[in-house]
């Protein structure tokens, strides 16, 4: 019995992704790996006697070889049990876990925020093609699209929190604060992740729909007398929604894994600021969890945008 194309393609795409995930968890040991001195080194300082560091490192099992580490931290992995912090001892999945829902918290308003405002200023850029609105809104994305996150941030940081004094400088977030209160407090980071990938997404929307304005059937509804908001509404969209989907689904998977700028900047209690805080302290396994949570969301969400293509294509959907 013949297997269907899409169920042939969804599956290699996931075992791709496994493929991708396993990749990624190697290459982010070999590189931690790679760094000079290790998690004792941190915690005890350069002054540390080598006495003092060989007896942390064998605390710690820094001592054994680094396949062993490594394949025991997969193994673990594997059965959902991420291992201990070196540098604390805390549960790193227990610890993982709350930061995890602040990002995605964060990164769900920025792309309720973000996606929404790219398609409609996508379709406005086509409605009024090579005129002002077409012209200022290439010409403020392209803009955004140019400047570093952390600079936008910063820039926000200075003006509309200190000079103006709309918002906290600080997106620090707790469990006692209130929807409204928590809001307030991510507004400024929200802003800059939204300006990051709104630009990407608003153009290749527009240039996905350009694209299908070109065919002959969009030729024939302008002939039959349709409006050019009916024929972009009606004919064109429809047709471009599976390039702009994978648009839309990697920069959701920028706006969970790109975040760790963003976090830094407005010290917002999230995974990328948990990351950064134990690269430098060289903590080999939380750097590892972070990295594959991280890794992850990315293919899973492209593996959706992947899927959303294919189930878009007809030709596959009804082989011959």
């Amino acid at each position: 019995m013949s297997v269907h194309p899409v169920l042939k393609l969804v599956a290699q795409r996931i075992a791709l992704g496994i493929l991708l995930l396993w990749a990624a968890s190697a290459l982010l040991f070999a590189m931690t790996e790679a760094l000079p001195g290790d998690a004792a080194q941190a915690v005890l300082g350069q002054s540390a006697t080598p006495e003092a560091l060989a007896n942390l490192r064998h605390e710690m099992g820094l001592d054994r070889p680094a396949l062993t580490r490594y394949f025991e931290w997969l193994g673990g992995a594997l059965h959902g049990d991420l291992g201990r912090s070196l540098t604390n001892k805390v549960d790193i999945a227990e610890a993982i876990g709350k930061r995890l829902g602040n990002t995605l918290f964060l990164a769900f308003w920025a792309a309720l925020m973000s996606v929404p405002l790219a398609v409609f200023l996508g379709l406005v850029a086509v409605r009024y093609r090579d005129r002002w609105p077409d012209k200022l809104i290439s010409a403020v994305t392209l803009t955004t699209i140019s400047i570093p996150e952390f600079l936008i941030g910063y820039v926000m940081v200075y003006f509309v929190a200190v000079k103006l004094g709309l918002f906290s400088p600080l997106a620090l977030i707790n469990d006692g604060m209130s929807l409204g209160e928590k809001l307030s407090a991510i507004a400024l980071p929200v802003v800059v992740l939204t300006l990051v990938v709104l630009a990407h997404m608003m153009r290749m929307t527009r240039a996905a729909i350009l694209n299908v304005m070109q065919s002959a059937y969009i030729e024939t509804a302008e002939l039959k007398g349709l409006t050019r908001f009916e024929i972009i509404a009606r004919h064109a969209f429809p047709n471009a929604i599976s390039p702009i989907v994978n648009v839309i689904m990697l920069n959701l998977a920028y706006l969970v894994v790109g975040v760790v700028v963003v976090e830094v900047v407005f010290v917002y209690p999230g995974m990328g600021q948990y990351l950064v805080d134990h690269v430098t302290k060289r903590d080999v396994p939380v750097v590892l969890a972070c990295g594959v949570i991280f890794a992850a969301i990315y293919i899973g969400l492209n593996l959706v945008a992947d899927i959303v293509s294919i189930l878009a294509n007809p030709r596959l959907r009804h082989p011959k």
